[in-house]
């Protein structure tokens, strides 16, 4: 939010004179501004608290977005159609509903403590995740299909493409991780080499995210399983310097694209050419830019309330439901709308940056303004929200450290459960009808098991990494 703040400053103090570089380009913002972000998410996000949301993240960002598209985009139809704004067609409208269902997962990481809230956290930051894939797919299956003759078909051959993305992206992304690891800890690439070590796990992250776009699937689900899997794994097989070293090189990364990207978006708001073409209809132009901002509030509502009370109905526990205060905190937090959105809206409306027609004009200064507005009210308030709403969590605490914060952590389970295994018993459904009422705890369970008896011995990690002159053994990690 600095960087857009200061980029519009920057804008304004040099008269709004910008010149080609400033204007804002898809390819550089998902090729080398995006990736360091969602990988260093997922290098970092706590296991556990994912995995044991998976599915309601995924009802979040997957059907959610889907609900979200189809009411941005009927009531983008309803409403523009009166106000003549140019011609917009089917696909245009669809495109709509796809670029403003894209929420900003940059900016939850600024306004969500993952130490702090981390069940919002989690479920905020990994719908974001999903939701920017399924945006993206969405928005090019949008442009790649004849929406002149829809059909039953047409729409589960949409569908089919959709899983198909999804799933592919998550194996590759997954793969990668585990090609790192197998790499650095069975053929010795860089062994006893912090520079050679860092590079590699930098350079195997980057070559998951290019694959993903080199066989055009989501590079975003890709290179966020890629970090999971590589915190997992491979993380714990290179030496203890290599390991301090990445954790603040892919936070740094991170931190520096973070900026950039406010900073590309702040100085591309006020490039006056972009204005020019809406200078004489301003009304019409801040019309626009209302509807959508309402839409898009409308358009979350409609499937945050419902689809997690479809998800509380599967919870049996009464602290694993989502509450109605944390229902409202989970609306608002997902709001903003950021560079993915005006990356998409750039595709569909220009090119190369440039438009001389007046709808899409229209369109590009609607978002422009949708993401400053929401980024920046939206943004300022939703830390204020969540201390309103949430004024003592009971999850302030959390008993898994943040890998890899932590030298010793586990995938799916807890340091607690890790610690003090077999210090008592837990029981496991053994039945289908069980497994259907506590699936979290019956999938950790054997999970855990498979990852002890194949995956780590074969791919390394904690427990399973020989000794390495330069790092700890495994007894010193546990002491």
């Amino acid at each position: 939010m600095q960087g857009l703040c200061t980029g519009v400053v920057i804008l304004l103090t040099t008269g709004g004179k910008s010149s080609h570089l400033l204007v804002f380009s898809e390819d550089l913002f998902f090729i080398y501004l995006l990736p360091p972000i969602i990988f260093n998410a997922g290098f970092q996000v706590k296991k556990k608290q994912f995995f044991r949301n998976f599915m309601t993240i995924v009802l979040f960002g997957a059907v959610g977005t889907l609900i979200s598209t189809g009411v941005i985009s009927i009531g983008a139809m309803h409403f523009f159609k009166k106000m003549n704004i140019g011609s917009l067609d089917i696909g245009d409208y669809l495109a709509i509903g796809a670029i403003f269902s894209a929420t900003d997962s940059v900016c939850t990481l600024q306004v969500l403590n993952q130490d702090e809230t981390p069940l919002l956290y989690s479920l905020v930051f990994g719908e974001g995740v999903v939701n920017d894939a399924t945006s993206v797919v969405l928005f090019n299956a949008i442009q790649s299909f004849d929406l002149s003759h829809i059909n039953s078909s047409v729409a589960m051959q949409f569908f089919g493409n959709f899983l198909n993305l999804f799933i592919s992206s998550t194996i590759l992304g997954v793969l990668s991780g585990l090609l790192s690891a197998y790499i650095i800890k069975k053929l010795y690439f860089g062994r006893r080499s912090t520079d050679r070590e860092v590079a590699l796990m930098i350079l195997m992250a980057y070559l998951s995210y290019m694959l993903a776009e080199l066989f055009y699937l989501s590079a975003i689900l890709t290179v966020f399983f890629c970090g999971i899997v590589m915190s997992h794994y491979t993380w714990h097989n290179v030496t203890e310097s290599s390991r301090v070293t990445t954790k603040h090189a892919f936070a740094t990364l991170s931190f520096v694209s973070e900026i950039f990207i406010f900073l590309y978006v702040g100085m591309d708001a006020l490039d006056i050419e972009k204005w020019k073409l809406v200078s004489h209809s301003p009304g019409t132009s801040a019309g626009v830019s209302a509807i959508l901002l309402g839409l898009v509030m409308v358009g979350r509502a409609a499937f945050v309330f419902s689809l997690s009370f479809l998800s509380n109905l599967t919870k049996n526990s009464s602290c694993e439901k989502i509450d109605i205060k944390q229902q409202v905190t989970i609306w608002w937090a997902g709001l903003m709308r950021g560079a993915v959105s005006m990356a998409l809206a750039y595709n569909q409306f220009t090119n190369s940056g440039y438009t001389q027609l007046r709808g899409s004009a229209i369109m590009i200064t609607s978002t422009i303004t949708v993401v400053l507005f929401s980024t920046v009210v939206f943004g300022l308030m939703t830390k204020p929200i969540v201390r309103i709403l949430l004024p003592s969590p009971n999850h302030t605490s959390s008993s898994e450290p943040s890998s890899p914060k932590s030298l010793i952590v586990p995938l799916l389970n807890g340091q607690d459960l890790e610690d003090n295994k077999g210090s008592y018993d837990v029981s496991y459904p053994t039945s289908l009808r069980m497994l259907l009422s506590t699936p979290s705890l019956t999938v950790h369970h054997y999970w855990r098991d498979f990852d002890d008896a194949f995956m780590r011995p074969v791919f390394g990690g904690r427990g399973f990494v020989p000794f390495i002159p330069g790092s700890p053994t495994e007894g010193s990690l546990l002491q």
